[in-house]
């Protein structure tokens, strides 16, 4: 048994299935073929990743797409063991360009509702900000999801962090936490530990997302040991975008130490070369991951999970 609780289900579209959906609905790709396709996930920064993220999500029109989209991750996450999964969601990555904000949020419920049946796998949404678009939208999506009853769990806030600090966004989370939602937020991966405090004091957040910046700050590792925040790490993700030079030198051993309260995860696993199962392997041949942290880690994902 254990959770993933940072996994975008954008990310977990693999080529063959964007292949797939652009042929169902008349998409013309950029890309030759496959190949070509995986020629391009070779990424110096998370901007360079997100232009190739957003792009293929074009293929991604109906409810149906996002049905398909989210039952292949989590029967892939059931082969890895993963008995709960938090997936997020990116309402506005998809209303931007032209699609109904139902059409998403039905087709991920449907996947969801039949989870627990289909795969043994306990699933549930969190629906997230995208932090560089304009601040204004927040609040417009958020009132649609309400609108429509999404069954969501959590707000999250994700996308390129640097500038767009968790201060921005601190209406909706407040409406959010009101609404009897969970909150969590992306801070600490490429922004600064002051994010990490800011998501924390002016969002509300019960859990980071990444947060390994915040081993620059004492002062804030204390405090976050002291309230057992829990930390999402998402180690091949951070080695992909240069946020870490290799898996060798993961900080993730010295979280563990410092007594924080972390979890590994897979991020956008179609992108930066693996699932959760994956990340726990890159660990244990590239860090010397030993059994007794590998349980410690299972055991965390579980105690952090909004079960």
């Amino acid at each position: 048994m254990s959770a993933e609780l940072h996994v975008h289900i954008e990310g977990t579209l693999e080529p063959e299935l964007i292949f797939a959906l652009a042929e169902r609905n008349g998409v013309t790709l950029p890309y030759r073929d496959l190949a070509d396709l995986r020629s391009r996930y070779e990424f110096t920064d998370l901007g360079s990743f997100l232009e190739l993220y957003y792009a293929n999500m074009q293929v991604l029109r109906t409810a149906q797409d996002f049905a398909d989209l989210a039952r292949g991750y989590l029967s892939r996450a059931a082969d890895a063991g993963v008995t709960r999964a938090e997936f997020f969601f990116d309402p506005q990555a998809h209303t931007g360009r032209g699609v109904p904000l139902s059409e998403v949020v039905d087709g991920l419920a449907d996947a969801v509702a039949g989870s627990g049946r289909e795969f043994g796998v306990d699933a549930a949404m969190i629906a997230s900000i995208v932090r560089d678009r304009p601040v204004h939208e927040a609040g417009e999506v958020f009132g649609e999801l309400l609108r429509l009853r999404a069954p969501i769990i959590a707000l999250g806030l994700d996308s390129a962090e640097v500038g767009y600090p968790p201060s921005l966004f601190e209406d909706v989370f407040a409406r959010a936490r009101a609404e009897g939602l969970h909150v969590v937020a992306h801070a600490g991966e490429e922004g600064p530990p002051d994010y990490v405090r800011q998501a924390l004091d002016l969002l509300g957040a019960e859990r980071i997302d990444h947060g390994i910046r915040s081993l620059e700050d004492p002062d804030l590792v204390a405090r976050l040991v002291d309230e057992q925040v829990p930390l999402t790490v998402c180690p091949l993700s951070n080695v992909r975008l240069g946020v870490v030079d290799s898996i060798e030198r993961h900080p993730l051993r010295r979280i563990l130490d410092a007594g924080l309260l972390v979890t590994v995860n897979s991020d956008d696993p179609a992108y930066f070369g693996g699932y959760v199962d994956d990340n726990f392997a890159a660990l244990h041949t590239g860090l010397g991951l030993t059994d007794t942290e590998h349980e410690t880690l299972v055991r965390n994902s579980l105690e952090a999970a909004f079960i």
